[in-house]
């Protein structure tokens, strides 16, 4: 099971005298269902139902992609509030199913451009005006999908640069306690030391370290918050 919302399956069309044969990689209700819809054509018009087949491809093509659109711009609303996990990684199937659309749709492009320009099909001054209409709406349908890539990978991007951002503002919060709370152990550690210390003998010794690194720890305090503001 792919990890992507769709996928695109090749097509093999092989032209007889009388008939249209078509060729998947695996067999697939939808598929099914889009081929029936030609099987009661005329078949004295056999180059037109290949291109007919072209047109619904391209329609299809373009429908999924304002689908998928829809559902990334829901996506996007939905990790600006709550910047889940769960919507990145739906985000990121979008992306690969985009992948998935560009590659199917360049190919396609140049399958059309070729049959134009060898004119392998032999097609009539009717069937060539049609596939040129083709080639626009494919064009433009590959226009759309590389519009909405470019969309989902800033997107992508600038998340990424958020949680980057976050994630550096806390690894700095983690960095200031742990050199607060450092402070207050290194004199204790000196006082703790088995050597003579000054004031050892007094009654002092006791409040002594504590109050020192109460006004350390202040200095370091206010000198941080002091460069925070700047």
């Amino acid at each position: 099971m792919s990890d992507s919302f769709y996928i695109t399956i090749p097509i093999c069309i092989i032209l007889t005298h009388n008939q249209i044969v078509t060729v998947n990689s695996f067999e697939n209700e939808a598929i099914k269902k889009f081929l029936s819809t030609f099987q009661h054509r005329n078949p004295d018009r056999m180059n037109m139902m290949v291109l007919k087949i072209f047109e619904k491809v391209t329609s299809n093509f373009q429908d999924y992609l304002k689908e998928i659109n829809t559902r990334r711009n829901t996506l996007e609303q939905k990790l600006y509030d709550s910047n889940r996990n769960e919507e990145l990684l739906q985000l990121m199937r979008i992306q690969k199913s985009f992948v998935y659309f560009l590659t199917a749709l360049r190919s396609n492009e140049l399958l059309m451009m070729k049959i134009s320009r060898t004119n392998i099909l032999k097609l009539n001054e009717e069937e060539r005006d049609f596939l040129e209409d083709l080639i626009v709406e494919t064009s433009q349908a590959l226009e759309m999908a590389n519009t909405y890539t470019n969309i989902l990978n800033s997107t992508l991007d600038a998340f990424a640069s958020i949680i980057s951002n976050n994630q550096n503002a806390v690894l700095k919060r983690l960095t200031t306690l742990t050199i607060f709370l450092s402070v207050p152990v290194l004199i204790a550690s000196i006082y703790g030391m088995n050597v003579p210390i000054p004031y050892s003998e007094s009654h002092l010794a006791f409040w002594l370290p504590v109050i020192l690194s109460i006004i350390i720890l202040g200095f370091v305090i206010w000198n941080y918050a002091k460069r925070y503001r700047r």
